[in-house]
């Protein structure tokens, strides 16, 4: 028998013996009724400030085609300063569509974006991680390979992600290829394309074709494009390179300036909304120069700049209000929106972190975004991932997930009539009923400790922490890859090989 028929009769054996079934819940379409904090008039007054920004300020777009695009579309351009008349601008943005099929690698895990659709997706961007030995230290690709695995078996996330964590052990200018190939590999959810250079976003446009097949990647949305603007009012020129690829290839992107409210936006939530509309905007709009209909994502990133240290906060109640105003000005534009979740300035997996998560990621779920990223794995303010916060998130999203299908009455009538089987003075535990339902009717935590505190003792006196760390173990030796075909996996492979001997290993 041939080496490869030993290692397939071996994989399948360990598949049987330490497989548990893979949980994928489908993208959450919401049952709860919007939450607006702003009134008509207000909206209003966002809008037209946003619109007079772009008017008499005028915005950045720092790369000379982008320049004469905007020049020959009707737009006064000045140098790199371009002001666009609120009437272009609008025309532009009612071209890129109210919803869209972002497809996955598995046609069941597609998704809609946009409506009242939510799609969950993992942290992403950040340099370092906080392994099972509690220490942080630079992220490597095996890091990054448990991360996607971690992603595609947690049920509440629809979307793979991208560079979850930097892979510091590959070099700069091949780093991407080794991104897209794990998020393709180890999950067969959606997932994120790179964006730190527009050559590194064509090579993720080409894997996609290998995976998808040309003709349905130029006209479908398989990958997201994170495109960050440089607030307040400036897109560098890596990033309109990068916008210029997905919108020419078809793929989606989400347009978010980079918030600082208080640094890089004025120090009120309000003016902050008005700052980032004008700017999101005027990305999407560019993006329909390019091409008509381009599929984009009225994106931010929000954090508030605490004025002792200069640090980035989240979880703060004004936070929480811009969300929700931004999802009434992207309801107002017709656009699919994007937010950031369980977001925390914490170094480490503590009541801090679920405090600023909870309460960060709570209103997003009243606003109603449509693309969520880093619900799982945030600390640091981004700069690490953690492992055992990525699988406390996970679980919390699953807890969300099933809050946002409101409330349930297919069985209340079969409920009542236990109560007067029940009657006065007795208890309901065993009924015919809760032993259908006791499994859904009410969400159950793994990961978090509700016993005695006697039992809590006997089992180790664990922490939250120490659980999700305990959690990520099990899942990882559990897991088996989705299938992939052979030949597309070989394909991607080859690609990747002779990408890297065509790109230098030093960043120039």
């Amino acid at each position: 028998m041939s080496g490869e028929g030993r290692r397939g009769g071996r994989e399948a054996r360990r598949a049987a013996r330490t497989s548990v079934a893979v949980r994928s819940l489908p993208a959450l379409k919401r049952k709860l009724p919007l939450y607006e904090v702003l009134s008509e008039e207000q909206v209003e007054r966002i809008h037209d400030t946003a619109m007079r920004l772009l008017e008499t300020v005028g915005i950045e777009f720092r790369e000379d085609e982008a320049l004469a695009k905007w020049k020959k579309a009707g737009a006064q351009v000045h140098d790199q300063r371009v002001r666009i008349p609120r009437e272009l601008l609008m025309e532009l943005v009612a071209k890129a569509p109210e919803r869209f099929t972002l497809h996955a690698r598995n046609p069941e895990r597609s998704a809609e974006i946009g409506g009242n659709t939510m799609v969950f997706g993992p942290t992403y961007g950040s340099p370092f991680v906080r392994g099972f030995d509690g220490e942080r230290r630079y992220g490597t690709i095996a890091d990054l390979n448990n991360l996607h695995k971690l992603a595609y078996m947690a049920p509440a996330l629809q979307n793979t992600g991208s560079v979850i964590c930097e892979p510091v052990d590959v070099p700069i200018p091949k780093r991407h290829l080794h991104i897209t190939y794990s998020a393709i590999r180890h999950s067969d959810k959606s997932f994120m394309g790179p964006v730190t250079h527009p050559s590194r976003a064509e090579d993720a446009v080409r894997m996609c074709e290998i995976v998808f097949g040309r003709e349905f990647v130029h006209d479908n949305a398989v990958m997201v494009g994170l495109i960050n603007g440089n607030s307040p009012l400036v897109w560098d020129a890596t990033m309109i390179g990068a916008l210029r690829v997905y919108a020419c290839s078809g793929q989606a992107m989400v347009v978010a300036p980079f918030t600082l409210a208080g640094a890089n936006t004025p120090a009120s939530a309000t003016a902050t909304v008005a700052e980032l509309i004008a700017e999101a905007l005027s990305a999407i709009a560019y993006a329909q120069l390019e091409r008509p209909g381009a599929k984009m994502i009225l994106g931010s990133f929000l954090a508030a700049v605490s004025m002792k240290s200069g640090a980035p906060m989240a979880g703060t109640g004004e936070l929480g209000l811009m969300n929700l105003m931004i999802g009434q000005m992207a309801r107002k534009y017709r656009l699919p929106w994007r937010s950031s979740g369980m977001l925390t300035g914490s170094k480490i997996t503590d009541a801090q972190a679920g405090y600023e998560s909870a309460f960060n990621m709570f209103p997003i779920m009243l606003a109603g975004a449509n693309y969520v990223m880093h619900c799982a794995g945030w600390t640091e303010a981004g700069l690490t991932a953690s492992y055992a916060k990525f699988m406390l998130d996970a679980e919390q999203m699953e807890m969300l997930w099933k809050f946002g299908q409101g409330p349930r009455f297919e069985d209340f009538d079969e409920a009542i009539a236990t109560v007067g089987e029940v009657g006065p003075g007795g208890h309901f535990l065993g009924t015919a009923h809760t032993q259908a339902h006791f499994q859904d009717a009410f969400f159950m935590a793994e990961l978090f400790d509700n016993n005695s505190f006697e039992q809590w003792l006997a089992d180790g006196e664990k922490d939250a922490a120490t659980r999700g760390l305990e959690a990520a173990r099990k899942a990882l030796d559990a897991y088996v890859a989705p299938p992939i075909d052979p030949g597309v996996d070989e394909a991607l492979l080859d690609f990747i090989r002779r990408r890297e001997a065509e790109l230098p290993d030093e960043q120039s």
